[in-house]
């Protein structure tokens, strides 16, 4: 950016950084400045030369500036009459620092005439602002070289005694030639030189010559002036007339008059302080005289007599004239000639006392206080000389008391004071008030309350007034009861006598008998008696008050009153300077709130003493809130509500509102007047009692008096009456105090109830009455008139001008609007304060303009930063654009707020707000942020754009603050660097990739980035800077973002460097470490609660990201060894264990479930390191432990993770653990305590009738919960979980049972079973439970267990809701769903399931409960038998297997079940027959099997199954690879399903031979009773059909064990094509256990198929014919199908798993469980052949 530091400083600049205000804050660097400077310092105003012809020339020569820019620098020389190269430079420095356009726009200016003019003006300002600010400089110096509690106090001390040489005779050459000066005119300094030109030049030259005179005082307040300096400045004044004898004194306007009147009062006191009277007094005291200066000049004594004898005409002359007798008086008092008597008179005549107090009230009101201060120093050597030298009475007594307690109001006058012998100087004045009081109370009171200036002060003055020795008393007439002396100088009392004419038993005071009293006047006029008599003036004092409470309504009332005042100011001085005074001051403190109603009720109010009263009770309301509004309330004074306040809109119409006292005095008396002492302290004492954190009842009580202030004040009072200049801005200012202290109030100081409170009341008057746009009218005031105000001050320092007062003013509305916005409750209408907020105006006066244009506002910081704050706010939560509300003056704000931004002395926070506003930006304003990018495109091919960084880019700053040589520097303290890395963040959270394209390519950019996270970081335990912490988190989530969103190809090759670095400086390590302990002092800490909690928390969720990336994206992040993924998991571990197991705050658990959340994923995602780590189980069961007693509410979600993890770890690591009994408890507790709060919900949920059956397709996730969610991750889906993984750790059940007994989990369990069943509702719960019950019921005990516990009372009917039977027995009914997700199909499975596992455990002791169930349940089982034939899908045939399974387990009890249920039994094996020919034929027919899978389920790739993992993005994409993966799918799918049907079919087989006779038995026994077995399979030998009507045959069984065995063959030949083999879809142990099934399935299919066939052999009413054909049939098949098993046995087959896949059946043949011996036959070939031997016969 053009020209952003210059080699020159401004004199602005320069008086910014000495102030301390800028970047510059170290003391070597306010150093360098001063060296640097000096010279221009010691220069002064002549640093600023005249115009001349060479200067002029070396412009021209000048290659670096531009022409225009060098003809614009030679006008503005005409104009000012400055150098030619000095006008350039100032020109420079102005278009750096003040110029409010762009750089393109100054083209356009300096060649438009009219616009020229405008800006040679605007410099002109800018000019005469530097030439003051160059004087300001060495004020500076001067006022604090030698202050010990200034910072910089050795720097300036060693600048000012390099200045110190001729700097005086510099300045005062200077000073003279200002006075001297001809005003410029147009034909001198061109046509621009008006007549108001001409004026504000002479306003100019008036302030200048003041802040030169200032200079020079200050200067001879430390330095000695010699003798004939004095006498040549005496002669300057005169000539001069002590400014008002100047040479343009034409010009000077009324407007002028405060600063002649400066330059008058300072050139008095310059000589004042050159004739040095405290040395003076000094030398008379110590005898020396002739040490003094002037001993030895009676020259300079002559010629200064003859001078000032002809003084006497101005008031200024006066204090010169006292000095200067003074000293003749006291060097040659032998010469007291009658000029040193006629100077001395004249001196008095110009009434010297009165003139000292208005010059002190003159200077003390405006500028720099150490000016008055000094002042005050000097004229109290005068004073107190004076009062020494001179008889008292021949001095002017009233107006010297006044000047006294303003010389004595500089604190360090009244401690001097105090160590003074009283009968010195100024104790002689205090001595004669003494004399007076209590007659005159006020001359006393007044001094003692300028001695007031610190504790110690305090205490003295207390005890002086406590002890009284005199009581002076005035008559008129001699009374009766006196004795005197003949020369009546002497009284004595004869009676006792009360002093106050008070009713008994009030406080007075008692004058004893005899006391004596001198008579100090006598005579006609009346009597002056001091009486002898000692007591306390603080008992008088109260006396005053109750005198005053008397006669509050007669005609003596204001006499009074004004007796009272200064006491009540006493009081206030007191008790604001020590408040441990106050208790002694009860006495008077509690007579207040009676004087104040008594007082504000009379007819004619005395404001002044109001004033005082409530003064002194905001002093007491800082300390004792509570009691001063208890007793204020009762006074009447302040306004109150006659009704009670019950909603907001009774509250703002101010219905019932009564304004009190105050209310009608403001009104009736202040108002009218235009003075306002009450006000100003009715709103400190309001803004006290607000600030005193009242309880919740007082706030309400002070509603009518802050409705007050925004209802009657703070819209109208701008439009009052005002006397005094500044009570306006006062008023104002203090009225916004309130405001914000109101809305500053802590939540827990205001009960959120219906009824409004202090701070809701105020958000809503702002936000919707005129007080909001009166709030807004104020922060409109804009940039340019705060400049004005600021400029018409006759110094800049004083912290109390009215420059000041109103940009606090404005800095307030700005804070109290953010406050508004930030805390008003959201709603849908705008309100009226954020439509003028945000409303476009006309020509550009909306107020985002004027805001915006804060920032060119130079003389406080804070200003344009809380501006700035409040633009961050309105772009945040206003729907508007900001950058069209700035409309042309948006480039122009822009360019402003990066020149702020790049400047390396601009006050840190500033830059700080500008980043924060830009980051918000970025994410609601796209406009504004396109600006402040300044993206340009680079011209390049057509179709990609590139970008670069145009001129006025935000980004160049930022790169700069990011750059790692920058960091350390003092223009980039860690904050900025923070605030800068929170920019860029914001950058990748909105993907601006324009912007990210340009940065990721800069040379640097990530190793500039990334270099926070190489930093080591001081330990948690010691004071962390917390925004540290931020800057790491951003750099974290910065990399995590750019990883996550860029192709790991594409990321830049200087990130992954980065990368590979932190990985190799073993910087994971150290971070996770770093993180661990973090979490860890966090739960130390959590006592005394952690500062930056908000800043870990950012760190410790960067981390989290980052290692959640890890896991997926290792290789780039370079995470790869195992060891360094323990380490970080055990951290991680370590930290949630820390942060969860310690008594718990809220921020512990926050960090404890951030941390779970890791360690779940973790634990998921890297398996193979978790298998490794050493005992998890440990810290995770103490965890669970510590979270299951922790608060309900807060835990919920981290009680579930926790589970999920210790779930993960029995399932990684497994084994036996130490910890499973305690931890079977707890998860038991657990599981109990969370079944009963789910049945008590919904119960609750059906009685108050919400919908509990829901669709089995609307899949419960969606559908809306009650309080209890039943979700697939909550704790008591969770707890039943983890309660299955242990009892599956507990293999023989010990613990489990004996945990049974003390807890009650099953009967909870099942309950709440029972009920979701019946209701139909907490799917996931039922699920889970059942999977529980599932697991136990694999053991003896824990199968007696469920069944003892009523698990059938619990499912059979229940389970009948949970599906619907389709009438006509068609398989609408079976879902189509893929099996995975969670459905009530899936229920009702896992019931068969655990009907089949206790079957199978229990046996005899289950099998009524089983029949019942199955006889419930029939007609479901026998469409499910059927359903296969029509429905392939998974889910479908998933039921088929369990229910196959289940009755393979209840066929072992034919008899019983003949018995109990006969007619099922039949229905049963039918199904069971024609369901195993279903399944065959669909085996048998691959291709039919297909096109079923596609046509019926619309879905032939079941997603269940489908490959999950992407494609690596490397790979070239080939046009047949999707058809391929494709193709690849569908046969995955298609194999599901036929290694389902095998599996129905092995069963089905299974259970048929159950239902046929024993193969042994019906061999050997002849005599078997035939009838007790069915014919199952018809004779036929058909293949089997897809057809109902087609009965199952012999032919059947035949196909059945042809499909197998082609089966099996297919699987032997690994010759195929690859891509569609099974062998190339299925892993090894799959294929080993599909061969196995396929064996038992051969063995159960001859097994039934022999004994079929001996059955109808030996079945009497079959015909022979019949016989002979299946004799011949099965010999014939069975012969081909034993050549085909032998041939494929010699290959070497597994033999039959009958005891693998399958629970082994009682009946079955023997089978060796070894691999079949290839010498001998496997032992069912052997039966088969035997078989077909027997046939052959």
């Amino acid at each position: 950016m053009a020209e952003s530091e210059m080699s020159v400083r401004s004199c602005r600049e320069l008086w910014t950084i000495l102030l301390g205000r800028s970047a510059l804050r170290e003391p070597a660097q306010i150093e360098a400045e001063l060296d640097r400077h000096w010279n221009r310092l010691h220069q002064g105003l002549s640093y600023y030369k005249p115009p001349s012809s060479s200067s002029a020339d070396k412009v021209k020569e000048n290659k670096d500036v531009a022409q225009p820019l060098k003809d614009f620098g030679l006008r503005i020389s005409k104009l000012l009459g400055l150098d030619e190269q000095q006008s350039v430079q100032l020109l420079q420095c102005y278009l750096q620092e003040d110029y409010r356009g762009t750089r393109d726009s100054l083209k356009v200016v300096l060649k438009d005439e009219r616009q020229s003019q405008a800006l040679l003006l605007k410099i002109a300002d800018y000019y005469y602002n530097e030439r003051m600010c160059l004087l300001r400089c060495v004020l500076l110096l001067l006022t604090y070289f030698q202050d010990e509690r200034h910072p910089y106090r050795a720097e300036y001390s060693n600048c000012v005694n390099k200045l110190e040489k001729d700097l005086v005779s510099n300045y005062q050459s200077q000073f003279e030639k200002l006075f001297k000066a001809e005003a410029p005119t147009w034909e001198t300094h061109g046509n621009l030189m008006t007549e108001r030109q001409v004026s504000l030049w002479f306003l100019q030259c008036l302030r200048e010559q003041a802040l030169l005179l200032e200079i020079i005082f200050l200067y001879y307040a430390y330095f000695e002036m010699s003798p004939a300096d004095l006498l040549s400045f005496t002669k300057m004044f005169k000539e001069q007339g002590f400014g008002l004898r100047q040479t343009n004194r034409h010009l000077v306007n009324k407007s002028m008059d405060a600063l002649v009147d400066r330059i008058g009062y300072l050139s008095s006191l310059i000589l004042v302080e050159g004739m040095d009277i405290d040395f003076l007094q000094k030398c008379a005291l110590e005898d020396c005289t002739e040490q003094h200066q002037f001993s030895s000049a009676p020259d300079v004594i002559k010629e200064m007599d003859q001078l000032l004898l002809t003084f006497g005409d101005i008031p200024h002359h006066a204090p010169v004239l006292l000095a200067w007798v003074l000293l003749r008086h006291t060097l040659r008092p032998d010469e007291t000639s009658p000029v040193i008597r006629k100077i001395g008179n004249t001196a008095l005549q110009l009434g010297v006392f009165k003139y000292i107090s208005t010059m002190l009230k003159g200077l003390g009101s405006s500028g720099n206080n150490c000016t008055a201060s000094t002042a005050k120093m000097c004229v109290y050597g005068l004073l107190s000389f004076v009062i020494t030298s001179f008889e008292e009475e021949s001095l002017q007594c009233s107006h010297l008391i006044d000047a006294a307690c303003e010389v004595l109001s500089a604190p360090s006058l009244a401690e001097v004071f105090w160590e003074m012998k009283p009968n010195m100087g100024l104790g002689m004045i205090l001595d004669s008030a003494v004399g007076m009081f209590p007659h005159k109370i006020g001359p006393l009171l007044q001094l003692l309350t300028a001695l007031l200036s610190n504790k110690s002060t305090v205490k003295k003055v207390y005890n002086f007034l406590d002890k009284m020795s005199f009581y002076t008393q005035v008559y008129k007439h001699k009374p009766n009861d006196i004795i005197s002396k003949d020369d009546e100088t002497l009284w004595r009392r004869q009676t006792p006598k009360l002093l106050y004419p008070l009713g008994a038993g009030q406080t007075n005071l008692w004058m004893p008998q005899g006391v004596l009293g001198q008579v100090m006047i006598g005579g006609e006029q009346g009597y002056v008696v001091r009486w002898d008599y000692s007591y306390s003036s603080w008992t008088l004092f109260t006396c005053e008050v109750e005198m005053l409470l008397h006669v509050v309504s007669t005609a003596d009332v204001l006499a009074h009153c004004a007796r009272v005042k200064p006491i009540l100011d006493l009081v206030h001085k007191i008790i604001s300077t020590d408040w441990t005074v106050s208790d002694c001051l009860l006495p008077l403190t509690s007579r207040i709130y009676m004087l104040l109603q008594r007082l504000t009720s009379v007819i004619n109010p005395p404001v002044d003493v109001i004033a005082s009263c409530v003064n002194c009770l905001s002093v007491l309301a800082a300390r004792m809130p509570g009691k001063v509004w208890s007793s204020l309330h009762h006074t009447g004074f302040l306004p109150f509500a006659s009704n009670p306040l019950t909603n907001m809109a009774q509250c703002v119409s101010a219905e019932g509102m009564k304004a009190g006292n105050y209310g009608n005095l403001l009104v009736q008396i202040e108002q009218p007047r235009g003075e306002y002492a009450v006000t100003i302290a009715f709103l400190r004492l309001i803004t006290t009692l607000v600030k005193g954190q009242l309880g919740s009842t007082q706030n309400k009580g002070l509603i009518p008096c802050v409705l007050l202030v925004l209802k009657e004040m703070l819209p109208t009072y701008h439009k009052w009456r005002y006397n005094t200049y500044g009570v306006r801005e006062r008023i104002g200012c203090l009225i916004l105090e309130l405001i914000h202290a109101i809305l500053n109030l802590s939540p827990e100081g205001e009960d959120q109830g219906s009824t409004p409170t202090l701070q809701s009341l105020c958000i809503y008057s702002l936000a919707n009455t005129e007080a909001g746009q009166a709030v807004v009218n104020i922060m409109g005031v804009g940039v340019d008139t705060i400049d004005v105000v600021l400029a018409a001050q006759p110094s800049s320092c004083g912290s109390e001008g009215p420059g000041q007062i109103l940009i606090q003013t404005v800095k307030l509305a700005f804070s109290v609007t953010n406050n508004v916005i930030r805390l008003k409750p959201p709603s849908d209408v705008v309100s009226p304060l954020e439509q003028a907020l945000t409303q476009h105006g006309g020509h550009g006066n909306n107020l985002i303009v004027v805001l915006a244009k804060y920032i060119y506002h130079k003389h406080d910081p804070a200003l344009p930063r809380l501006a700035i704050q409040l633009l961050k706010r309105l772009a945040m939560v206003a729907p508007m654009s900001v950058y069209a509300c700035l409309g042309s003056d948006a480039a122009a704000i822009r360019d402003a707020f990066l020149t702020r931004l790049q400047s390396k002395t601009e006050d840190m926070r500033i830059k700080v707000m500008i980043l924060e506003f830009l980051t918000v930006a970025v994410e609601t304003q796209p406009g504004l942020i396109e600006l402040f990018l300044n993206l340009e495109v680079k011209d390049g091919t057509e179709g990609s754009k590139e970008f670069l960084l145009g001129e006025w880019s935000c980004l160049h700053v930022v790169l700069d603050l990011i750059d790692s040589k920058q960091q350390g520097k003092y223009w980039c303290p860690p904050l900025l660097h923070r605030a800068a890395l929170a920019f860029l963040l914001a950058l990748w959270q909105d993907r601006r990739d324009s912007a990210i394209s340009v940065l990721r390519k800069k040379e640097r950019f990530w190793e500039n980035l990334t270099t926070p996270l190489f930093g080591t970081l001081t330990p948690p335990s010691d004071t962390t800077e917390p925004c540290v912490l931020e800057t790491c988190a951003f750099v974290m989530k910065i990399i995590g973002l750019e990883i996550y969103y860029v192709v790991s190809g594409s990321l830049e090759q200087s990130l992954k460097d980065g990368l590979q670095k932190f990985a190799n400086a073993r910087r994971y390590e150290y971070w996770s470490q770093y993180v661990k302990s973090l979490v860890c002092h966090v739960a130390e800490m959590e006592e005394e609660g952690i500062c930056y909690f908000p800043e870990t928390q950012m760190l410790i969720s960067a981390w989290r990201m980052l290692l959640i990336l890890s896991t997926s994206h290792s290789e780039v992040m370079q995470l790869t060894e195992d060891s360094t993924k323990l380490k970080l998991f055990m951290d991680v571990l370590d930290g949630t264990k820390a942060s969860l197991t310690t008594p718990t705050s809220v921020p512990c658990l926050r960090l404890g479930s951030m941390m779970a959340t890791l360690l779940l994923i973790l634990l998921k995602q890297w398996k193979s390191v978790v298998a490794t780590a050493p005992d998890i189980l440990s810290p995770l069961s103490l965890i669970l432990e510590s979270v299951l007693q922790a608060d309900q509410q807060m835990m919920e979600r981290t009680k579930a993770k926790i589970f999920s993890a210790l779930i993960s770890v029995l399932q990684i690591q497994g084994g036996d653990i130490s910890q499973l009994p305690q931890l079977l408890l707890s998860v038991c507790e657990t599981v109990k305590d969370e079944a009963l709060v789910l049945i008590d919900n919904t119960r609750h949920m059906r009685q108050a009738g919400e919908p509990l059956v829901e669709d089995e397709d609307s899949m419960e996730t969606d559908s809306p919960r009650s309080q209890q969610k039943d979700q697939r991750d909550g704790v008591c889906v969770l707890a039943l979980h983890l309660a299955k993984e242990l009892c599956r750790t507990d293999e023989d059940g010990e613990h489990w049972v004996s945990v049974m007994r003390k807890v009650p989990v099953l009967p909870s369990v099942l309950s709440a079973v029972e009920l979701s069943l019946r209701s139909k509702h907490n799917l996931y719960f039922t699920e889970a439970a059942l999977h529980l019950l599932l697991t136990l019921a694999r053991t003896p005990q824990g199968a007696a267990a469920v069944a003892g516990a009523g698990v059938i009372q619990t499912i059979c009917l229940p389970l009948l809701s949970v599906y619907e039977v389709s009438p006509n027995g068609t398989s609408q009914g079976f879902s189509r769903k893929s099996q995975d997700s969670a459905c009530w199909p899936g229920v009702y499975r896992l019931c068969m399931s655990l009907m089949e596992s206790l079957l199978k455990t229990l046996r005899y002791n289950f099998i009524n409960e089983a029949l019942d169930f199955v006889g419930v349940h029939q007609e479901r089982i026998l469409q499910c038998l059927n359903a296969v034939r029509t429905v392939q899908s998974l889910a479908c045939l998933d039921e088929a297997d369990h229910t196959v399974g289940f009755l393979l387990q209840l066929s072992s009890f034919c008899k019983e079940w003949q018995f109990h249920l006969p007619k099922l039994l039949r229905d049963v094996q039918v199904n069971l027959c024609y369901l195993c020919q279903t399944c065959t034929y669909l085996l048998h027919s691959k291709k039919m099997l297909h096109h079923y899978l596609q046509a019926k389920n619309g879905e032939a790739l079941p997603p269940g199954h489908l490959p999950r993992t992407q494609r690596p993005p490397q790979t070239p994409s080939k046009e047949a690879a999707g058809g391929g993966e494709r193709e690849e799918a569908e046969q995955k799918a298609l194999m599901a399903v036929q290694c389902s049907l095998l599996k129905i079919l092995s069963k089905t087989l299974a259970t048929l031979q159950h239902f046929t006779p024993d193969c042994c038995q019906i061999l050997l026994d002849q005599s078997m009773d035939l009838a007790e077995y069915r014919t199952l399979f018809v004779l036929s030998f058909t293949t089997p059909a897809f057809d109902p009507d087609v009965a199952p045959s012999f032919g059947t069984l035949l196909a059945t064990i042809n499909v197998a065995l082609s089966m099996l063959s297919e699987m032997e030949k690994k010759k195929e094509p690859v891509s569609l083999s099974i062998v190339s879809l299925a892993s090894s142990e799959e294929i080993q256990a599909l061969k196995s099934l396929l064996m038992f399935t051969m063995e159960n299919c001859f097994y039934v198929l022999i004994s079929q066939a001996v059955r109808c052999l030996k079945d009497s009413s079959i015909l022979p014919r019949d016989k002979q054909r299946l004799k011949q049939e099965l010999s014939s098949e069975l012969s081909t199908l034993l050549s085909s098993l032998s041939r494929h046995f010699r290959r070497g087959s597994p033999s039959s798993p009958a005891s693998g896949i399958l629970p082994s059946t009682q009946s079955k043949p023997p089978t060796p469980g070894s691999k079949a011996s290839h010498e001998g036959q496997e032992p069912f070939i052997q039966l088969v052949q035997a078989f077909v031997r027997l046939v052959q016969r």
